[in-house]
């Protein structure tokens, strides 16, 4: 029992502009003909941050199928919270609408970056999405000043639930600014009011210093939840969490659980960024690999 590797899925040529590199954030959504889009995040030269997307098959999610012509989701104007960045994260489908929920970027003088959470839906025709307001429907807070950000979203019945990272401070290490980062939970009824629970989900444990992208399912009893970790003695790994409730988290890095970086190749480095999707009967999960992205992503398959 336990994950497999499939292998290495996709990563930009480098010959569009706005994609010069990185294939960031994997997002997986089934389509109506049975296919997976794997929304991504793409680098252009100064490192701003477009999602476009890939389709992949159901039976080998290692072909890609084919790719979006162009960034669905473009970046703010000057000055508004998503101007460096707009990262699509999680979609989520509320009265028959489909919620498109993404961070966006602002990049800062004494820490690197402040991100924020929006809200996009679908255009009337093609893959272009519209943005709901020019500011996010998760905002800073006083207890969340900087950082409110990496949405996933699952209807829970009653409305939509959302666990989010949070950064609770940055101080300097080593001559640079350095977060740390939780994760936490809100509750809306429409999509676009939020309301966060006072609870922290999950902390940082040891010399972790950053716990993020949460990726849940609804297991049998509650929910199973895999994030990225960042730690002081080695670079991203995974961990898993279980819940009753979907607000108490416990830990649980079983070994069958995760994935480790491969002995050699695009996810020798590190492995990040996990995004888990039920379909068809399986389970897969995209993930990136060396340099946050840099590699592109690939996939691994869940066998009992």
């Amino acid at each position: 029992m336990g994950w497999v590797k499939l292998g290495h899925v996709f990563a930009p040529d480098g010959a569009s502009a706005w994609a010069r590199g990185y294939a960031s954030f994997p997002t997986a959504v089934a389509r109506p003909n049975g296919e997976i889009r794997v929304y991504y995040t793409a680098l252009d030269a100064e490192h701003q941050g477009r999602s476009s997307y890939v389709d992949v098959a159901a039976d080998d999610p290692r072909h890609v199928v084919r790719r979006g012509a162009g960034p669905v989701l473009e970046l703010g104007g000057m000055g508004d919270f998503d101007e460096g960045g707009a990262n699509i994260f999680s979609v989520a489908t509320l009265a028959g609408q489909r919620l498109f929920y993404y961070q966006g970027w602002q990049h800062t003088r004494k820490v690197p970056y402040l991100i924020f959470t929006g809200l996009a839906t679908e255009a009337d025709d093609g893959d272009a999405l519209v943005k709901h307001q020019r500011t996010p429907v998760l905002d800073r807070t006083p207890d969340e000043p900087t950082m409110r950000a990496a949405p996933f979203v699952a209807n829970d019945g009653a409305g939509l639930r959302m666990w989010y990272v949070s950064c609770v401070r940055w101080r300097v290490v080593d001559g640079a600014p350095r977060y740390w980062v939780n994760i936490r939970t809100a509750a809306s009824a429409d999509g676009r009011r939020w309301v966060a629970d006072p609870a922290v989900c999950l902390e940082p444990q040891g010399d972790e210093y950053a716990v993020g992208r949460p990726s849940v399912l609804r297991a049998p009893r509650g929910y199973e939840m895999w994030f990225s970790v960042r730690s002081a003695s080695r670079p991203y790994r995974l961990g898993h969490a279980r819940s009753d409730d979907g607000v108490s988290w416990v830990r649980d890095d079983a070994p069958e659980l995760l994935i480790e970086p491969s002995r050699q190749g695009w996810d020798a480095e590190m492995v990040c960024y996990p995004c888990v999707i039920e379909h068809e009967g399986r389970r897969l999960l995209f993930y990136n690999g060396n340099r946050h992205g840099q590699t592109g992503f690939g996939v691994a398959l869940w066998r009992d």
